[in-house]
């Protein structure tokens, strides 16, 4: 009987314990650029690309490869940018110099763990998701030099 009493409390505060610890909500911009990343996924996947991760981060270095996968034998590096709206400056001009650095250097973290991966490159997808149009997906293959 104790023991049944003592599931039956565990269940309850296992209960309680769910319904107080929802995660906080992230903000809308987090969450479009998941759909983007989500949206450049399944073009990537439509375009041949064999995608191998997913928000890849290395413990040594700041920053994030949004995907990476293999495209007719070469090793891709994908950085995704999206947006909702058009404005006078694109999506893929936001990879800078400075974003290019990061990734050129979290991407050296990938390959020193990959080991006999000699051909890769950098590419950038710009995803546009406007009112009641379908996702606007575009591949910059190649966008930057490591």
């Amino acid at each position: 009987m104790r023991g049944t009493m003592v599931k039956t409390v565990v269940r309850v505060l296992d209960g309680a314990a769910r319904v107080l610890r929802r995660p906080a909500a992230k903000a809308q911009h987090l969450l479009t650029g998941e759909q983007g990343e989500e949206a450049a996924y399944f073009h990537l996947r439509k375009l041949g690309y064999t995608i191998v991760a997913r928000n890849w981060r290395s413990p040594k270095r700041r920053g994030e490869l949004d995907l990476v996968g293999w495209h007719e034998g070469v090793l891709c590096f994908i950085e995704v940018k999206t947006r909702t709206s058009r404005g006078m400056v694109p999506a893929e001009a936001s990879v800078d110099i400075e974003k290019q650095n990061d990734l050129r250097k979290v991407a050296k973290e990938y390959l020193v763990r990959a080991k006999d991966v000699t051909a890769h490159r950098f590419d950038v997808v710009s995803v546009y998701f406007e009112e009641h149009k379908p996702a606007d997906v575009t591949v910059f293959r190649d966008a930057f030099r490591a």
